[in-house]
Order: structure tokens, then sequence, then C-alpha cells
């Protein structure tokens, strides 16, 4: 018996009632300091309501920090420089690879701002010569007009000033142009990622009709029903689910054919989805049912022309980006067939 007890005793964890350690006070000037340090650091960071910096090599950190860049692979950022009117401006260009054309890229935005270093007269507004004295009127320069309209000849086009926006759409594959000195930066569509061509419905079968079904591209799933549709007042209202993923999603219905109230519940509905994310369809159809034990709410189709249809009688189509599956509201009895 001494024995075990002996063994126990040696085995057996024995709390201390004291420790020697103590807590520092939560103000002290050591740990304030620290505090307001790390609040320098992060603050511009963690936001991304930020606006973008006048200073190239800032936002270029800012960049570097949010993306990784250290550590991932597919994040590139091409340095170069401008020349514009005899001054050379630094830039870089963001972007994902796998994400965009490259060619398009190279011809369309790098080439023309690196190799167009024509200096023309396209300032003057008007000349006037009086007493032997060449007087002309020109005007103001400015940098993010003149990038914008002249050394850019990419069709598409935007401009942003909130690093949230810019992120967001780099994300969706579009590539982001940053110039030293301006605090605006130039989003570029040359999209160029791989996608499944449009081939006929795999649940919905038809011998006689349309051969067209969805795809996971919400962009091709548009002019797919705006065909059909061939009507201006087709309304297509972009939007985004998810704090995480912020998956894009399409609201399509005829203007002064649909209900505004049912128009304005659907938008209502989807804006005020509480979730980080969405990695299906039917995620967002349940999300946005009244209940699960109530009756179909919607229809879910990958057929354009039953959609089409279904707009044209006044109801409101729902896209969901990379998915083939599109929903209408409301249902009836009449089209569960």
């Amino acid at each position: 018996m001494k024995i075990l007890n002996n063994f126990i005793n040696l085995i057996k964890y024995n709390a201390k009632s004291e420790y020697s350690f103590v807590l520092p006070d939560a103000d002290s000037s050591l740990d304030s300091q620290i505090s307001n340090e790390k609040d320098k650091t992060l603050k511009p960071l963690e936001s991304l309501d930020q606006d973008v910096y006048p200073s190239l090599s800032v936002n270029l950190e800012y960049i570097k920090v949010k993306y990784n860049v250290l550590i991932n692979s597919d994040i590139k950022i091409r340095e170069f420089s401008i020349k514009v009117k005899n001054k050379q401006y630094k830039a870089f260009l963001l972007y994902i690879d796998g994400m965009i054309n490259s060619e398009a890229i190279n011809r369309f935005v790098i080439e023309p701002l690196m190799f167009n270093n024509s200096d023309n007269d396209s300032d003057i507004i008007s000349t006037a010569i009086s007493n032997n004295v060449t007087v002309r009127r020109l005007k103001k320069f400015d940098l993010t007009s003149y990038i914008s309209e002249s050394l850019i000849p990419q069709n598409d086009v935007k401009t942003a000033t909130k690093f949230k926006e810019i992120i967001s759409s780099v994300n969706v594959g579009i590539s982001a142009l940053f110039v030293d000195t301006i605090n605006t930066v130039f989003l570029i569509d040359a999209k160029g990622f791989d996608k499944r061509s449009v081939s006929p419905p795999d649940n919905e079968i038809i011998i006689r009709g349309s051969q067209e079904g969805f795809i996971e591209s919400i962009r091709t799933n548009t002019s797919l029903i705006r065909r059909l549709v061939n009507n201006e007042n087709l309304i297509i209202e972009d939007m985004s689910v998810g704090t995480i993923s912020a998956t894009k999603i399409g609201v399509c219905y005829l203007k002064n054919v649909a209900n505004d109230d049912l128009v304005a519940e659907v938008k209502y509905r989807i804006n005020n989805l509480g979730v980080d994310y969405i990695i299906s369809s039917g995620q967002l159809e349940q999300l946005i049912e009244d209940t699960p034990y109530s009756l179909p709410q919607l229809i879910a189709s990958e057929r354009p022309d039953r959609i089409a249809s279904y707009i044209l009688e006044g109801r409101v189509a729902i896209l969901v980006n990379r998915y083939s599956l599109c929903f209408s509201c409301p249902s009836c009895f009449d089209r569960f067939s």
C-alpha cells in the first residue's frame, strides 16, 4: 500500500496556490506604445474601404500585403514606365494569371502605354494669328483623362478610387492599372479564362426547340436570355452575395411588365442574406424561400428558352455565376410540367 501511495504521489499533479509571474497593467506605457504602432500598421490594411493613394509605392505595398504576393504564385504584378508629354510615370498592372487574356493585355494595354510616345498637339483648342503673333488656346492637361482616352485602346475601361472595388474586380478576372501621382485606378476588362462552350441541356432534353443550355458563365447566360427576349426593356441587374466569396448574382426582368413589388421583394431578399459564401445555386434557393415546408416558390431550369418565356410573362429570373441553373419566381401549378 505504501508503494502504491508513493507511486501516485510521484505522477500526481500538484497545483500551486501562488505563481511568481505578474500580469502587466493594461495602460502601461510599453503596452500602449505597441498597441499604437500595431494600429498604425494594420489599420489601412484591414479595411478595404480605403481610398487609393497618389503614391505608387504605397499602393504597391498595399497590394502585395493584401494578396500575399510572396506566397501566391498566380498573382502577377507587371511594373513598367509610361511616357506622357516627355515625362516618365511609373506604373504597374495587377492581374491574376489564368483569368486574363494575355494577348489582349500585351497588345491593347501594355504596348500602347509603353510605346505610344508621340507628343501630338491634341490639347490645342484654337489657333489665331494677330500681328504676326500666333496665339494658341490650350485645354488643361489631365493625366487620368489622357490615359483613358488616348493610351488604352481596350474597349471596356472603368475607373475606381477605392481598394474595395479594385480588389473585387481583380478577383473576377479584371486587370487593374496603377499610375504614379494619381489616385485613380483603371479597371480593364480583358478576361480570358477557359469556360465550357454552350451545349444542349443535360437534364431537360427537348426534341422540338432550342438546343442551347446555360453554362457556368453568367455573362454568357445573360446573352442567351437577351437574344431570346430581344427587347430593350429587359433589365439585368448585377448583385453579389457572400461577404467572403462575393458570388455574382444576376436579376433579370422585363421593365413595365414585371410587378414592381415582386422585383423589389426579390432584390430585398438577396441583398439581406447575411452569409459568408454561396457554394451552389440550391443554397441560394433555400435561403430566399419563405420556408422549406411550403410549396416550391422558384422554378429551376437550364433552358434559356424556358426562362425567357417566364420573363416575358412578367416573372423574375435569377442567375448565379459559376452555376448552370437559373431560377424563375414566382412559381405556379400550371408550370410544374
